[in-house]
C-alpha cells in the first residue's frame, strides 16, 4: 500500500486563457442551462479558475441577460417534482402541504430578489 506522500493528487493543471475566451466559455456553458455555480465547477474541472479573471461569472451572465438566480431555479425544480408527484398521488396530503409550502417559499424568494 503506497504512503500518502507517494500518492499524487489528480488536480487539473491550471490553464490560462484570455478574458474573451473565458467569457465565451461561460456563455457556452450557460447555453446548456447551467447556473453560475455549476459553470464555476465545470470550469474548475477543466483547469480554468474564475478568480484569475476580472469579472465574476454571474456578472458576465447578467451583462448578456442570461443570469438565472440559482436559489429560485432550485426551488422551481423542487416545486415541479412535488407537483408531479401530487398529480399522481392525490391521496398524499403531506405532498399537498409540501407543495403549498414550497410555492410560498418561491413567492418569498421572488419578492426578495425582485423577480416577477
Amino acid at each position: 500500500m503506497p504512503k500518502k506522500s507517494e500518492i499524487k493528487s489528480k488536480k487539473p493543471v491550471s490553464k490560462k486563457v484570455s478574458q474573451e475566451e473565458f467569457e465565451k466559455k461561460v456563455l457556452e456553458l450557460a447555453g446548456k442551462g447551467l447556473t453560475s455555480e455549476k459553470i464555476g465547477e465545470e470550469l474548475r474541472k477543466q483547469g480554468i479558475h474564475s478568480k484569475e479573471y476580472d469579472e465574476k461569472i454571474s456578472k458576465i451572465l447578467k451583462k448578456e441577460n442570461k443570469y438565472i438566480n440559482p436559489d429560485i431555479k432550485n426551488i422551481e425544480e423542487k416545486l415541479e417534482k412535488v407537483k408531479k408527484h401530487y398529480e399522481k398521488n392525490k391521496q398524499d396530503k403531506k405532498a399537498m402541504r409540501e407543495k403549498d409550502r414550497i410555492f410560498s417559499k418561491l413567492r418569498r424568494m421572488k419578492k426578495y430578489h425582485k423577480v416577477i
